[in-house]
């Protein structure tokens, strides 16, 4: 049998646990015309919920669905080279006349476009080749404008254009397309929620008051226990009524954690025998130590005062009033301003995140390893 728990993208509505509710509202909200910004913590569960909304068998058949990550972007041509891949890769599976439609309309990149043995196209185009970002960017609007089924495009990450030299720009360039593009509807999804707040609610941004603003939250822990419990009846395995909850607390209620100690927890248990809160500590030791040089590394490449900045906010865990004096002296920092720039830093690079001027290791995983190796 196929381990339940799966920790690598969505793998189907079987695998998929609860967002009843949430999926038929984002399936409304599209369907009847609306742009939606999704907003919650990485590794909550957003992107796994589109791609669950995309393959509703209503969506799969009577829409153009298209999902792009731009998290790794770094500026507008990027993004647009990256959108005109996810269209064309998406619509090959769909026949000659889907994509020939899109190679027709988008005429600035054709002939960068190659052909497989096949004869179904390629996008091999890098950001360097769009010369004209603006100019390709309006085709493949034009594009959608013109597709024979409805569009929904879901663009994740979106905060990630804020960071581009020209972001300003690109705010009111995908405002002014959308606004013009009736034939699509858009999710904006991201999880840094000062950033796509600033998006959507500030008054004298281009998106104030377009989408319709959703907070993703956790999924509850009785739904998740009993989602890991009838996964455990269906191997003809068991599970302690303890584990889920000690987990879910342990992990901050963040899905892709618990996944991922329960794929081990799984793997383990034999059939016909149960699944104990003994084995969470087994859990989590064998997946920290396959990272463990990784996260030695880490913390080795950063700066000593980043360092031990990170070590004092992994030691409480929710750190809070971290630019005060007695939060230095606790931790035997410099001065609140040498943890002024430090936090900057680790903000920058991902080690932390902050919600409510509340601190925490990002990567929870990073934070019991600090908890066991380095503390």
């Amino acid at each position: 049998m196929k381990n339940p728990f799966v920790t690598n993208g969505y793998a189907g509505a079987e695998y998929f646990c609860d967002r009843v509710q949430e999926t038929q509202f984002l399936i409304s909200m599209l369907t009847n015309g609306n742009n939606v910004a999704l907003i919650s913590p990485r590794r909550i569960g957003k992107t796994d919920l589109i791609r669950h909304c995309f393959c509703q068998e209503g969506i799969k058949e009577n829409y153009h669905t298209f999902l792009i990550d731009i998290y790794a972007t770094k500026n507008f041509s990027e993004m647009v080279a990256l959108l005109g891949k996810t269209i064309i890769d998406s619509l090959r599976s769909k026949g000659r006349s889907a994509w020939e439609q899109f190679l027709q309309i988008v005429s600035s990149v054709r002939s960068e476009i190659s052909f497989d043995i096949n004869g179904s196209p390629v996008w091999g185009i890098g950001a360097g080749t769009i010369s004209q970002p603006a100019v390709t960017l309006d085709e493949i609007f034009r594009y959608l404008s013109e597709a024979d089924k409805h569009c929904l495009v879901a663009i994740d990450e979106f905060q990630q254009i804020t960071h581009y030299t020209d972001g300003e720009n690109v705010e009111a360039a995908l405002r002014t397309h959308i606004q013009r593009c009736p034939n699509a509807n858009f999710i904006f999804s991201g999880s840094q929620r000062h950033l796509m707040g600033e998006i959507f609610t500030s008054p004298s941004r281009p998106f104030y008051q377009s989408v319709t603003v959703f907070n993703l939250k956790p999924i509850p822990v009785e739904k998740y226990s009993d989602f890991v419990s009838v996964k455990f009846e269906e191997a003809g395995k068991s599970i302690e009524p303890d584990v889920v909850p000690l987990l879910y607390h342990r992990f901050r209620s963040t899905t892709s954690y618990m996944q991922k100690i329960m794929n081990y927890m799984f793997q383990i248990t034999p059939a016909g025998e149960t699944c104990t809160s003994q084995m969470i500590e087994e859990g989590i030791d064998y997946i920290i130590n396959l990272s463990a040089d990784t996260y030695e590394g880490l913390l080795y490449q950063l700066p000593e005062k980043q360092r031990k900045t990170l070590v004092a906010i992994a030691q409480e865990g929710e750190a809070k009033a971290v630019t005060s004096g007695a939060f230095a002296k606790r931790h035997q920092l410099q001065s609140p301003s040498a943890v002024v720039a430090a936090v900057k830093g680790l903000l920058e690079k991902d080690f932390i995140t902050r919600e409510n001027n509340t601190y925490r290791v990002y990567d929870l995983f990073l934070q019991q390893w600090i908890e066991k190796h380095v503390l």
